[in-house]
């Protein structure tokens, strides 16, 4: 970065396993990227007691217009992009880490107004989805006719509860379907498991979250993985399937490289200015 050009300032809202990750890789390398910490907000700040600087731990996370951050990064819950996505978009870019809050109609429209209306970027990380920027060019051509997005994972990996918390724990001898539909009524239900689904349903508004397909399954042969299938039809008899095979520890709900994924995607965000833009 040459030495008259503004660091961008990031905001981080959340401060678990990701969190602690973007945090940590702003910290050690985010000078070199043109990129520095604006703040570190968290749900319970004793989290960061300790580890985040006292200077960079922002206590009400309504304060955060204080810290002048350019890009906000949401890598909490659902409900904090509802709450608080259209405030953060009125100040800076902001990259909403859980889509599935997107799948509520109102959110969506909500956001997108607030980022057309003052020039700043929605961003959508890619995450696991692979392709998802293909995707975006097939579905701004007229082109993508149907989308599916297949996700198995071990059951110890699903935070869900109802009836699809049920039929995961009975995943214990051979794989179980828990849902197969569209993902507008799969996202309330498993919102921490389904976030690359929800990414593929903004990366082709064309189908949106009605039109884009979703089946998650539990299963017990994969203790160490996640895999993600993308199934995308278009003209013509065009098609392409790919398969997605992401190292995770038996339980967890995020795999290993999306870690590096989202750090890829924050390296991109900006010059996008009042538009949804998946990276």
């Amino acid at each position: 970065m040459s030495g008259d050009q503004r660091r961008r300032r990031v905001g981080i809202v959340g401060y678990g396993h990701l969190g602690q990750y973007l945090v940590k890789r702003l910290q050690d390398d985010g000078l070199r990227h043109g990129l520095e910490l604006a703040f570190v907000w968290n749900r319970d700040a004793r989290k960061l007691v300790g580890i985040v600087p006292e200077e960079l731990q922002l206590g009400k996370l309504t304060d955060f217009l204080e810290r002048r951050a350019d890009v906000i990064i949401e890598v909490a819950h659902p409900c904090i992009v509802q709450d608080h996505g259209e405030s953060f978009l009125k100040a800076a870019d902001f990259m909403v880490g859980s889509p599935t809050a997107l799948a509520d109609l109102d959110t969506e429209l909500k956001l997108r107004k607030a980022a057309r209306e003052a020039g700043h970027t929605l961003y959508i990380p890619s995450g696991a989805l692979w392709g998802g920027q293909d995707i975006q060019r097939l579905d701004d051509g007229g082109l993508l006719q149907a989308l599916t997005v297949t996700m198995v994972k071990h059951p110890s990996s699903f935070r869900v509860g109802g009836h699809l918390g049920e039929l995961a724990k009975g995943a214990q001898q051979e794989r179980v379907v828990l849902y197969d539909g569209p993902v507008r009524r799969l996202c309330p239900l498993a919102p921490n498991n389904v976030n690359t689904m929800a990414a593929a349903c903004m990366a082709a508004p064309s189908l949106g979250f009605d039109g884009v397909k979703g089946c998650l399954i539990a299963d017990p042969n994969l203790p160490d993985y996640h895999v993600v299938e993308i199934d995308a039809t278009g003209q013509g008899g065009f098609s392409v399937s790919t398969k997605r095979k992401n190292p995770a520890a038996c339980g967890a709900v995020t795999g290993a490289a999306t870690f590096a994924a989202f750090w890829s995607s924050l390296l991109v965000c900006q010059g996008h200015g009042g538009r949804v833009y998946l990276c």
